[in-house]
């Protein structure tokens, strides 16, 4: 016999989940049933109590000496037989009226039970649907719930003030990153210059010194578009978005491309660009160029030589979409799922040239969530990586101006 149907057939006899109003359902019904056996025992017993007593009422005193004696003993013993069965048949009707009006009332009761569970716990769901929705980039969202001053409240009001310490948690760490950025570039800017007055002297400088300053310098620069990437992170983390307007993805997409022909002749790829309809969308300028640029550097940094890339834009309903995938190795989609974390980088195939940072991809992620959309990372089966980038798409008057 398959096992198919017997897996369909436990299936559709699969208990429901237990939750806090099944629970209150289950112990309100037991209540009440065990409460109404309770009654039925006790009215059972009265009825028997009251079926033996009449049983044994004792008839007449005799009279001796009359002959009819006999014939009204006879009358009365009947009489009583006719009414002990009397009393047994109204005990069953009884026994049998309280066990169906006992089944009836413990349906009614279990009904009841659930409504009036899913009464009290309403205010939890409504907090519980709440707290779900508050995310770190909506601290600020508070439950105010309202009502009388009970524990529900209480647990209400503890939670927004959890959220209260940690959207001040929050923003403590984004000045403290952004402080700091801006703190170093004064001592960056002046170790470049101390450099470019040291090479820069009359006597030549010996080549050990020179390769020593280029490789300071590269040093420098990297942790220059370091500082520049926590910048633009803590900016766009903060819900800084500065130039807002309508631009077409596919074109700013396009531009990115364009931009980076000489890098991608040097590493012999091949881009495949695809537009697939108009894709307008509102936003900060620099933040969605800079999250374009950084999926296009990303996708040329970390791909192999002679190897491929396809950018792909579209419309899809309210959304615009892009994707850029590249070829190579086949990737752990554990590693990959971490990658928007800041300084998450792959293995060494992936990071073999040293001139990344580790927060493109957190940037990306940071700007498509400030603008409402989300971010997409997949290893493809056949090796290579997927990254797709949604966001909220202009419709109506409002397309008009944005390139095609």
């Amino acid at each position: 016999m398959s096992m198919g149907p017997v897996r369909r057939l436990t299936r559709s006899f699969r208990l429901p989940d237990r939750t806090v109003r099944s629970r209150f359902t289950a112990l309100y019904g037991v209540v009440f049933f065990l409460s109404g056996v309770g009654l039925l025992v006790i009215a059972n017993v009265v009825t028997l109590g009251s079926r033996q007593v009449s049983t044994h009422v004792p008839g007449p005193e005799p009279v001796p000496q009359e002959a009819a004696l006999a014939e009204a003993r006879k009358q009365i013993d009947w009489l009583q037989n006719q009414l002990a069965e009397q009393h047994a048949a109204q005990g069953r009707q009884v026994l049998a009226g309280s066990a169906i009006a006992l089944a009836v009332m413990a349906v009614v009761s279990i009904v009841l039970g659930r409504l009036i569970a899913g009464r009290v716990l309403r205010p939890l769901r409504t907090i519980t649907a709440a707290t779900r929705r508050i995310t770190a980039d909506s601290l600020h969202e508070r439950l105010a719930v309202s009502g009388p001053a009970d524990e529900v409240k209480d647990l209400a009001d503890t939670i927004d003030e959890l959220l209260e310490r940690l959207e001040d948690a929050f923003a403590a760490q984004r000045r403290f990153v952004a402080d700091a950025s801006h703190e170093l570039r004064t001592p960056l800017t002046t170790m470049r210059a101390s450099l470019d007055v040291a090479v820069a002297k009359p006597e030549p400088a010996p080549p050990q010194t020179v390769a020593l300053a280029d490789r300071l310098r590269g040093e420098l620069d990297q942790v220059d578009r370091l500082l520049e990437g926590l910048l633009v992170l803590a900016r766009t983390q903060h819900g800084d978005l500065p130039d807002r307007a309508i631009l077409s993805l596919a074109h700013v997409a396009s531009e990115a491309v364009a931009a980076r022909s000489s890098e991608i002749t040097a590493r012999r790829l091949t881009v495949h660009e695809t537009a697939d309809g108009d894709t307008p969308v509102r936003g900060s300028r620099a933040l969605l160029r800079r999250m374009v640029d950084n999926l296009i550097d990303n996708a040329i940094r970390h791909n192999e030589d002679g190897g491929w890339i396809r950018v792909t834009t579209a419309a899809d309903g309210e959304n615009a979409r892009l994707v850029v995938e590249t070829g190579g190795a086949v990737l752990d989609p554990g590693q990959v799922a971490g990658l928007t974390r800041p300084f998450r980088r792959l293995g060494a195939d992936r990071t073999g040239t040293g001139d990344g940072t580790g927060l493109g991809l957190s940037i990306v992620a940071a700007v498509a969530t400030a603008h409402g959309g989300t971010l997409d990372l997949r290893a493809r089966p056949d090796g290579g990586l997927r990254v797709g980038v949604s966001l909220p798409s202009v419709v109506g008057a409002e397309r008009a101006g944005v390139p095609a």
